[in-house]
């Protein structure tokens, strides 16, 4: 069994790499391509055209999504979370206005830059357009990624009430107001200590999963995102563990996200392999996200995320329907 909980249909900064980007996916998820011939104008006029409809019809359209499912299933996906980040929706803007650092210092006005380019759709939209889709795609998921800021449960509580979620991942991208994995921002990381920035970054998880908030705790060691942590990474060995106990406590599920390892410098899957050893001696819940971007990622190297996952002991994965888990065996 294979599945791919964790994909986003669309993902800012808006770019001329960004734009590339996308004329890329199309290219390589269009079936027409094959009956065109290469380096030609005519494949550039249809490709062009192809990218004009996307732009038109925005990343909640029909053909987007199918280009994801279609491509999984050739991956042998059966299960598919399609989630889009909490930030990107204009309700939900108070919520990181009151917690991001968007002061007048450099990364505060970077990081109001970036709010106001990401922040551009209609989370009523996507449950609307997703809830439909799922009528008659079977093996879909509705899912949301939202970010944990400590002092904002509540508030992010009566966000995500309201919706009939498959499930809600908790992920932590941010510390005291800083979005870490920005590749903008990283010089800070050179002003850390790393066992003292990491007990800081699992405090976080840790009250992520007690809040009651979430299925699974997302990419559960995001913060080795440009390679940052202990240079023995075993001085990490009890946070980690401390982690896996407070998943088991309050029956929360995490994943193994191959995103940072195709896409990151880090080049590394969350967890690591220390890490998933720890979570499968403590019998923590799992499922395999590809956490894609753009439709030719979806399952990228899920099959590697399942035997390492297998080599580690599990035996089943987990799915959500109506906030509820589900074992699927391998």
């Amino acid at each position: 069994m294979k599945v791919d909980l964790h994909f986003h249909l669309e993902e800012g900064p808006y770019s001329i790499r960004w734009l590339s980007r996308t004329l890329q996916a199309l290219a390589l998820t269009e079936p027409q391509i094959s009956n065109r011939k290469g380096h030609s104008l005519d494949l550039v006029e249809y490709l062009a055209s192809r990218l004009d409809c996307r732009m038109r019809s925005g990343s909640f359209s029909n053909d987007w999504l199918d280009r994801y499912l279609t491509t999984g299933r050739s991956r042998g996906i059966e299960w598919f979370g399609v989630v889009d980040h909490l930030y990107r929706f204009k309700e939900c803007r108070s919520y990181y206005e009151k917690h991001m650092l968007l002061d007048d210092s450099p990364v505060g006005r970077l990081q109001q830059h970036w709010l106001d380019q990401v922040n551009v759709a209609s989370l009523d939209e996507f449950v609307t357009f997703v809830t439909e889709a799922k009528k008659s795609r079977p093996g879909l998921l509705l899912g949301i990624e939202a970010d944990f800021f400590p002092g904002g449960e509540s508030e992010l509580g009566a966000l995500l009430a309201g919706y009939d979620w498959d499930h809600v991942i908790g992920s932590v991208h941010f510390m005291e107001g800083w979005g870490f994995d920005n590749p903008e921002t990283k010089d800070r990381f050179a002003e850390l200590e790393p066992m003292e920035a990491y007990g800081r970054y699992f405090g976080l998880l840790r009250q992520a999963a007690a809040s009651g908030l979430f299925e699974f705790i997302a990419h559960p060691d995001n913060l080795k995102v440009f390679g940052f942590r202990p240079a023995n990474e075993a001085d990490l060995l009890p946070y980690y563990r401390q982690f896996a106990e407070d998943l088991i406590q309050y029956g929360v599920a995490t994943e193994i996200n191959t995103g940072l390892e195709y896409r990151y410098p880090v080049a590394e899957r969350c967890p690591s392999p220390l890490f998933l050893s720890v979570l499968a001696e403590h019998g923590v819940s799992i499922t395999l996200s590809s956490d894609a971007h753009f439709p030719d990622d979806i399952g990228t190297l899920l099959d590697e995320a399942r035997d390492a996952a297998l080599e580690a002991g599990y035996k089943e994965l987990t799915v959500f329907h109506g906030r509820k888990p589900h074992k699927l065996p391998f």
